[in-house]
């Protein structure tokens, strides 16, 4: 089966090729430890159990007062209270305060009954053993947190889909869950291809290169919560490269295969891809620059991509188009790695041919307080073009270009 340079050209819209994220499921589940939790993404929807606090506490040292008991208090005219006691922490007071009265209190401590909010210790003085002066007035639940005022008993406090970090993790830990369903981390196998390709601990030959794509695609793949595996290097031989990609496919969710997707008479990875069982070619060539000849295909419910074989190309696909898929079976309701950007102007005018996304490599810099986005010039081949960017600006496929100072949104790498 072979691909003429117009089958090649006919190119997939970005849009429908993210569309396509629809016919990829997510990967299995498993019963996880939350100290295993950070980085992993949810399966089930949490319910509280419980109200969190579930007691009115105190975030201040001072005295819990009933508000109103210090109404009008200033330093010329300081309302006098009564202490009756003190708060001790982990216990329940055995007491409960009334107008004109208070209690000592540390921050975390539980208000006693009568009690709605807290005086600053500063904001008093100590008149003798049972007597405070109050000098600044309190409005009621001040310097507290109420019983649920965090979280509500029986809500939904994280949803399935949800990224499980740090915060989440102290979340879980408050209501008592010590196992949680997760979804697994997505396996990607990783191919490399071309006769060109040695190991990185080869001397290379003229006119060979150190399989350079496979480690920034590790790296991309670590950072985006998968578990590379490499395959190793494959020879331009049809052969070969079959039988590699149906062991990855047998071990892994997904399969990259860097080089082999552009046209040439020893490329042959589209008519590989097209023998695999129950295949589907979706995508040869998507309208983006760089990274025009990307290769999409299914086989089953797993996808396999033909990268490009220059490694900016390589990272820029990865990061614009492969990402999302890698959320997607990765149960994430958004796309992780996508879900925030930055805000930049630009530092020059950029030009750009229409008819297609063209994806700008940028320099972040601070200057007179606001962020700057410097597009960093280069060739695709160039490694040292990703080293100095700090993130990739979206030209779209029908504008010719943007003017120095036009805020854009930067994609971060």
């Amino acid at each position: 089966m072979a691909f003429g340079m117009k089958e090649f050209f006919n190119v997939t819209d970005l849009d429908q090729v993210l569309s396509y994220r629809s016919l990829f499921d997510p990967v299995e589940t498993e019963q996880t430890d939350i100290c295993e939790s950070t980085g992993r993404i949810l399966a089930e929807d949490i319910y509280s159990g419980e109200d969190i606090p579930d007691f009115d506490r105190s975030v201040m040292d001072g005295y819990a007062v009933k508000a109103s008991s210090t109404f009008g208090a200033s330093e010329g005219t300081p309302a006098y209270l009564e202490v009756r006691g003190s708060v001790l922490m982990g216990e329940q007071p055995s007491f409960s305060i009334g107008p004109g009265e208070a209690a000592r209190i540390s921050t975390g401590g539980m208000l006693p009954v009568g009690t709605n909010a807290v005086v600053m210790a500063e904001y008093t003085d100590i008149l003798d053993e049972g007597t405070i002066e109050v000098y600044k007035s309190v409005a009621p639940g001040q310097n507290v947190i109420l019983k649920g005022e965090d979280f509500k008993k029986d809500r939904i406090v994280l949803s399935r889909g949800s990224l499980i970090r740090p915060q989440e993790s102290g979340l879980l830990a408050a209501l008592g869950k010590s196992q949680i369903l997760l979804y697994k981390k997505p396996v990607v196998g990783i191919i490399s291809t071309g006769d060109e390709i040695v190991e990185i601990t080869e001397v290379p030959m003229p006119g060979k290169i150190r399989d350079i794509n496979s480690y920034t695609l590790l790296g991309q793949i670590l950072e985006s919560g998968g578990v590379p595996i490499f395959f190793g290097i494959v020879r331009d031989d049809y052969q070969l490269l079959q039988k590699k990609c149906e062991e990855a496919l047998e071990i892994s969710d997904m399969v990259l295969i860097s080089g082999g997707s552009s046209v040439g008479v020893r490329d042959f990875t589209i008519n590989v891809l097209s023998s695999l069982p129950s295949a589907k070619i979706l995508a040869h060539g998507i309208p983006i620059s760089p990274g025009k000849p990307t290769i999409l295909a299914q086989s089953k419910n797993k996808q396999i991509w033909g990268l490009p074989g220059h490694v900016v190309s390589t990272m820029v696909v990865f990061t614009t188009v492969v990402n999302p898929f890698l959320a997607k079976i990765s149960g994430c309701t958004e796309n992780r790695g996508q879900n925030f950007f930055y805000k930049a102007r630009l530092t020059r005018n950029i030009a750009s041919a229409q008819g297609r996304v063209e994806y700008v490599r940028v320099h972040l810099k601070q200057k007179d307080g606001n962020l700057w986005a410097e597009p960093v010039l280069g060739k695709s081949g160039l490694l040292h073009t990703m080293v100095l960017a700090d993130g990739l600006v979206a030209v779209d496929m029908n504008c010719e270009g943007l003017d120095k100072g036009t805020e854009v949104t930067v994609i971060p790498i």
